[in-house]
């Protein structure tokens, strides 16, 4: 197998795809790791691939100059949103003055790049989306609109924003904003985790990972747990267990950042519980081109302590670190048993003081009732 960087270190950007001018580069998802395989007999030599490829090249990555928390100012949109709303408000902005807004959407049981031209297109990327997605193509489509002399907003993770950046070579009419990231799982995780219920991803019309800080999937409307516990996608999710092996070892884990402004949850704020309940975001700003987005937005932004901010982002000074339970859990997965299963092999103690919270929520429920 020829690979365009070293095994597992592939982060999915998908770059590659979009540079090869032969089709000759498929990803292939091994829901552990990410590689990107080159068809040999297709391949020109014309290293193309390998040149696009960010795990080749050192990346130039800029401090930020300006650091806030706060949210957007229209209280729909911030209410609607994961965190403070911010994004969605930066975005609705960006439209409003003539631009084209490119995120993450999920459609018919696929996350994957869309654009919007209108103020209310921007709601279907409202949310966190804690899965890996799929930005194949979208590079291309993106350079295309630029060469219309139109201008483009890209919001995605750090490996997705370095390489729309290479991809239209920095083009001056685009802006980029990138996510503070722990790690995203392989989507076929979240299609096993489904599976235990007698759902498949593609059968999903709508699906939710969080509202503000309580963290909960919901599909088309309908959580997995009662409301005492987390569900077990998430909460393998957020101990790092069901990452792609690149997430241990991600080169953007770090204060020098690669969009024109990074989005996250200011976590750790010193701000009042019930501004907090409401969402609060963290906004970094590296250059003047994200000066200009945050200054055509309406946001109230407010001082934040920057060592206090990264010291509750780990991903601003470290890669998430693999759990001792990672190996184990692939393992049983590979064996096709099902997550709930996995997880009673994995985390016992946790999986059995669930089944006991459960029990005594619906004793509970049942005795109110």
């Amino acid at each position: 197998m020829t690979t365009v960087c070293e095994k597992g270190k592939c982060t999915g950007c998908m770059e590659c795809i979009d540079i090869c001018p032969k089709k000759a580069i498929k990803v292939i998802d091994s829901w552990q790791e990410y590689n990107a395989v080159i068809d040999t007999e297709q391949c020109i030599q014309c290293n193309a691939c390998h040149n696009a490829c960010q795990n080749n090249v050192k990346q130039i990555l800029t401090k930020p100059i300006y650091w806030k928390q706060g949210w957007a100012q229209d209280n729909c949109i911030r209410m609607r949103s994961s965190s403070g709303g911010v994004a969605a408000a930066i975005e609705r902005a960006f439209i409003k003055n003539g631009g084209i807004v490119c995120s993450c959407t999920f459609n018919f049981g696929k996350f994957e790049f869309d654009f919007a031209e209108s103020e209310d297109e921007v709601s279907k990327f409202t949310g966190s989306k804690y899965v890996k997605s799929n930005p194949g193509g979208i590079y291309k489509k993106i350079s295309e609109k630029l060469k219309l002399g139109r201008k483009v907003l890209f919001v995605g993770l750090p490996c997705q924003v370095t390489a729309v950046r290479h991809y239209t070579r920095n083009h001056q009419n685009l802006y980029t904003i990138d996510l503070i990231c722990h790690g995203t799982p392989s989507p076929q995780i979240l299609d096993r985790f489904l599976s235990d219920y007698g759902i498949r991803l593609t059968e999903v019309q709508s699906i939710r990972f969080r509202e503000k800080n309580n963290f909960k999937l919901e599909q088309n409307g309908k959580r997995f747990t009662v409301p005492t516990i987390m569900d077990n996608y998430l909460m393998t999710f957020l101990n790092a267990t069901t990452y792609t092996e690149n997430c241990y070892q991600c080169q953007y884990a770090r204060i020098e950042r690669s969009g024109d402004i990074t989005l996250g949850d200011s976590w750790g704020s010193d701000l009042e519980k019930s501004i907090q309940d409401k969402g609060v975001s963290l906004v970094l700003c590296q250059n003047e081109k994200g000066k200009e987005l945050i200054n055509q937005t309406d946001l109230t932004l407010v001082e934040v302590d920057l060592k206090k901010a990264i010291e509750y982002n780990h991903q601003l000074y470290q890669p998430s670190q693999k759990p001792k339970q990672r190996e184990v859990f692939f393992k049983e997965i590979r064996k096709g048993y099902g997550f709930k299963k996995t997880i009673k092999r994995c985390y016992t103690k946790k999986y059995l003081k669930n089944i006991v919270k459960t029990l005594l929520y619906k004793i509970k429920f049942r005795g109110e009732g």
